[in-house]
């Protein structure tokens, strides 16, 4: 797992990267961060979790998002919005309980809906985020 650790060229954008060779192949971070803003791109579950059922995609999806917020200097308690991408076959009220589960206390804003299908074999959730971080340094 990497982190740029600080600033990109530009002064203003920080990226976190897994590793994943999905981010190489498609050209992505798993999350930025400009400024006190930091996006969470759409995140699915471990490939060891695959097959479980969609509680535990959504649970392990949440889990790497929070993760990632934490990495660029936010906190789970600094998301605000959450989006719940749902193939074919998957449970909205297994989703919507992991969500009540792992954010139910912060309770973002949140959107959840079925798609035609999600890449990868097995995947039953995509989730994705947004969440608010002091500025880098402190509050200004």
């Amino acid at each position: 797992m990497a982190s740029d650790g600080g600033f990109g060229e530009n002064g203003r954008t920080q990226r976190f990267r897994e590793g994943g060779s999905f981010e190489d192949e498609a050209g992505y971070s798993r999350a930025a961060r400009i400024g006190p803003v930091i996006a969470v791109s759409g995140t699915t579950c471990r490939p060891d979790v695959v097959g479980d059922g969609t509680k535990a995609q959504t649970v392990d999806c949440l889990q790497r998002i929070i993760a990632a917020v934490e990495r660029l200097g936010g906190s789970r308690d600094g998301i605000y919005r959450t989006r719940l991408f749902l193939a074919p076959g998957a449970d909205w009220e297994e989703a919507s309980s992991a969500h009540r589960e792992i954010l139910g206390d912060i309770a973002p804003a949140n959107t959840t809906l079925y798609v035609h299908s999600l890449i990868g074999d097995g995947l039953l959730v995509e989730a994705e985020a947004e969440a608010w971080a002091e500025p880098a340094g402190g509050a200004q």
